[in-house]
């Protein structure tokens, strides 16, 4: 790499000045920040306040080293020049200051630089700061990765929620805009990718230039820089421009074509939703990996975790289906995200909720997937309701002090509470209302910051209502409800009928109003007969349905049929009986699904015991012919399988009998699956999951050898991969011997990934502390880290996780306020002592008061954890066997 120049003396002007600088520190400490690279809300905004017309030039010098180099210039107009200003600066060694033409020492923390006020001028300002810093290995800043297959490097944005400071010196909060002006010195068989398309591409030496001309005003964490020798799809078909970039070593892996048809599918649709074109000029995504989450909305140059979109051959439907909602769910955001912007950061539930519910709605109308709201009822919703039941809920719009808390409450109620009540406002104003109101916010606040007043009085404005009762009950008041149907017959007809509205915690007591459709159906020999549904606005503890006296008298009532609504449904004692009886008589799959729903919901409140929905499982899952809802049964047999398998030694023969069963099913429905891909793969792999006796273990180790087959089953790298972390995880014989030699064949990231999964989950006391130090202490990548987290204690280790129980807890105050959030977030739902007991629970909880220093997410991952326990004992003591 390039070396930048070290500071020179400072000029007697510079000395002068630096003084002041100096003086500058005794401002009134309402806008003295801590030293971190985090602001509060109540300094971001006073630092909006006085700071306006923002824009960068960005100059990098890239060589494929750990460090790099930049030019910050930065223009900006303030309104007064009476106190001094910070510029966010992450972890940089400083080679040059000026500050309106004058080359200074810089006052500078390793978080941002403060600028004396006497050294500003009202109106016009120009501050212009090179450095070199070294990339970030956590997904943050400008990430850097060096591929094992190839050794070749590349590079990557991420700023959510305020790291853009890792890369450039950035005012970093999300409501001052600015215009990006990006050049880029970088080896000549790299690509350069950023929010515009590049305007020249020079030779330089053994480097080229890239010139970008200016961005539209952007929010920071809405800029990003690309770079490497990615390869490259480009498809010009569209009325856009569209590119894709994946590594050269997992091209193979990718199906451009896919990628292409959804995003011109989504391009279009969108343009006729919001009646605003895309508002940027190409759309570039690119496959990274190490990325900390699913996907992220960078302006026109959008960032996908690759490990979730690589495979080999043609795709099942659900990767498809995955596929097509996640380029979705970003694009909405180039509009409602990228295009208008929160304002601070109590806003970005609105962004993903938002995102959340259009990405959905354009997938079921631009796609093939008409099942997309059974897969958002059966995966989404569901952890919505969840968290939004336990010590977890909180109101979907809660302020946040600091863009340290940013992430705090970012979780299902944020994404898909707030898509489903986004659904529901829909059902209750009406579909075009709301869309009207949509496209004249979008357009009234286009490249500007808004907040949720301002969208919601846009909706308002469309549909002549005032919405702020709906608000205040919807996004500002925690918990969810509980919808019961309670009607009287006679003679074969109703003579009474009542939806009746609840709360499960009087600490939440809000009853909303809401929108949902009734249905009514009886028994027949072969299938159940839909009678009647209705369209009924209910609010308060309870609401008359005349409208239903007289009709005929049903054998079950679902009162949110087509789930319009969002609220948590308690079946009648009739229709409870009806639907465990003869649920595979109901034709309508998201109906049967919202009934296995409350089959499941009565598991978790105690009030069926686990061993009689299993009982159910088996007789009903293998009818099962709609793989979205299979996922749901399969994924609630799963969880049940680690509630049995965390039990231990209780019920430990009844565990055995019943995995062995589940494990017995999903083989013969593989096998009986061959003509249906979907089906199959689904049946699969809950098998590979089931499979802990000695008989299924012998059949993965001969399915993995190519002793066996089964028809329709492809063993490609990734489900070898399966096979073998399945053997490991309860120590098959020669399973550590597979596992070494797997690892030599297979050098890939996703190579590597997999085999420290396979080899942290071995139940070995000696490997497992020796793992976990090296997750508190050592320097590996933190996706590799994040890897071994989440594998080292499984449901099925309750000893070996007891042995360092009270270690894990002893050092997560000193983890707490020694790492990084990403670190925390990963690391506290993982490594929490967990064992289904109450001795367990009460460790937590002495944990908990005993710790009150701990970061909000922390405390919240510890309640988390003590409910889990909870729910689980409570399972375990109304198992009846």
């Amino acid at each position: 790499m390039k070396s930048l120049p070290r500071l020179f003396g400072l000029s007697l002007l510079a000395a002068g000045l630096l003084s002041l600088s100096g003086c500058s520190s005794t401002q009134s400490s309402a806008g003295v920040r801590d030293g971190s690279g985090y602001i509060s809300e109540q300094q971001a905004m006073a630092r909006s306040a006085r700071v306006s017309n923002v824009s960068y030039e960005l100059d990098f010098t890239l060589d494929g080293s750990e460090r790099f180099a930049n030019r910050t210039l930065v223009r900006f107009s303030l309104s007064d020049n009476q106190q001094p200003l910070t510029l966010d600066l992450s972890k940089a060694q400083i080679t040059s200051l000026k500050i309106n033409g004058h080359r200074l020492y810089p006052k500078y923390n390793g978080a941002y630089l403060e600028i004396s006020a006497k050294l500003l001028l009202i109106g016009d300002n120009e501050i212009e700061v090179s450095f070199t810093r070294q990339h970030s290995s956590n997904g943050e800043g400008l990430h850097r990765f060096v591929d094992p297959v190839d050794g070749k490097v590349y590079l990557y944005s991420h700023f959510e929620p305020a790291a853009a400071q890792q890369m450039f010196a950035v005012f970093d909060q999300p409501d001052l805009k600015a215009s990006y002006k990006l050049t880029v010195r970088a080896p000549k068989d790299w690509q350069v990718i950023s929010a515009t398309q590049e305007l020249s591409v020079t030779p330089e030496g053994d480097s080229q230039l890239w010139q970008f001309p200016a961005t539209p005003k952007l929010s920071p964490y809405n800029f990003s820089m690309h770079a490497g020798p990615y390869h490259v799809w480009q498809d010009n078909s569209g009325k856009y421009p569209m590119r894709l970039f994946a590594r050269q070593s997992v091209a193979a892996q990718v199906n451009a074509t896919d990628w292409f048809r959804y995003t011109d599918a989504g391009l279009k649709f969108f343009d006729d939703y919001f009646g605003i074109d895309y508002p940027f000029k190409k759309y570039d995504q690119l496959l990274v990996p190490d990325f900390l989450y699913g996907a992220m909305e960078n302006a026109a140059a959008i960032t996908f975790a690759e490990g979730r979109f690589l495979g080999s051959g043609d795709m099942t439907a659900n990767q498809r289906q995955r596929l097509a909602s996640v380029i979705m769910h970003e694009m909405a955001h180039q509009w409602f995200g990228d295009l208008v912007t929160m304002k601070w950061w109590n806003g970005l539930w609105l962004n993903e909720s938002f995102a959340s519910f259009m990405g959905m709605l354009a997938s079921a109308e631009a796609t093939e997937f008409d099942n997309t709201w059974r897969s958002f009822y059966a995966r989404g919703k569901q952890s919505a309701y969840q968290q939004d039941s336990g010590v977890t809920t909180h109101p979907i719009e809660v302020p946040v002090a600091s863009s340290a808390n940013a992430f705090d409450n970012i979780d299902a109620i944020t994404y898909q509470k707030g898509a489903a009540v986004l659904i529901q406002l829909r059902h209750l104003l009406g579909e075009q209302t709301f869309r009207r109101g949509v496209s004249e916010y979008l357009k009234r606040y286009s490249w500007q910051n808004a907040t949720l007043e301002d969208f919601i009085t846009s909706l308002g404005q469309a549909a002549k209502r005032d919405l702020s009762q709906w608000t205040r009950d919807w996004l500002y008041s925690a918990g969810v409800n509980s919808l019961k149907a309670e009607f009287q017959c006679q003679d074969g007809r109703i003579s009474e009928f009542a939806l009746l509205q609840s709360t499960s915690d009087p600490a939440y007591p809000t009853l909303r109003e809401q929108k949902v459709q009734l249905a009514l159906l009886s028994k027949g020999r072969h299938e159940m007969h839909l009678l009647q549904t209705l369209a009924v606005t209910y609010q308060g503890e309870k609401t008359l349905v005349p409208q239903l006296k007289g009709a005929s008298c049903p054998d079950l009532v679902y009162p949110n049929y087509q789930d319009w609504g969002y609220v948590k449904v308690e079946l009648d004692p009739r229709s409870f009986d009806t639907a465990f009886n003869h649920l595979a008589k109901v034709e309508d799959p998201l109906l049967r699904a919202m009934l296995w729903q409350s089959l499941w919901d009565s598991v978790q409140s105690g009030n069926l015991p686990l061993n009689k929905y299993l009982e159910t499982v088996l007789i009903n899952a293998p009818q099962e012919k709609d793989y979205t809802l299979l996922g749901q049964i399969l994924g609630n047999m799963r969880y049940s399988k680690a509630l049995l398998e965390s039990m231990a030694p209780i019920h430990s023969a009844y565990a055995e009998r019943a995995i062995r069963a589940l494990a017995q099913m999903s083989l013969r429905l593989t096998m009986q699956n061959a003509d249906n891909k979907d089906l199959q793969r689904r049946w699969f792999d809950a098998y590979v999951d089931f499979a802990r006796d000695g008989d299924s273990l012998d059949h993965l180790l001969s399915l993995l050898q190519g002793h066996s087959k089964i028809k329709g089953v492809e063993l490609d790298q990734d489900t070898r991969w399966q096979l073998i972390y399945q053997l490991n995880r309860y120590d098959y014989p020669t399973s550590k011997y597979l596992l070494q030699q797997e690892a030599k064949l297979d050098i890939s990231d996703s190579g590597q990934k997999a085999a420290i999964a396979a080899e942290v989950v071995r139940p070995d006391t000696a490997g497992k502390r020796r793992w976990l130090e090296k997750i508190n202490h050592s320097a590996l990548p933190f996706a590799k880290l994040r890897v071994a987290m989440e594998n080292l204690y499984p449901s099925s280790q309750g000893q070996l996780q007891a042995s360092t129980a009270e270690q894990r807890l002893s050092q997560l105050a000193a983890l707490d306020a020694e790492k990084d959030p990403v670190f925390m977030r990963s690391y506290a739902p993982a490594l929490l002592p967990r064992q289904c007991s109450h001795a367990s629970m009460l460790r937590l909880e002495k944990a908990l008061q005993a710790n009150p220093e701990l970061s909000a997410q922390t405390q919240r991952n510890l309640k988390q954890a003590i409910e889990k326990e909870q729910r689980c004992v409570l399972i375990k003591d109304t198992l009846k066997l």
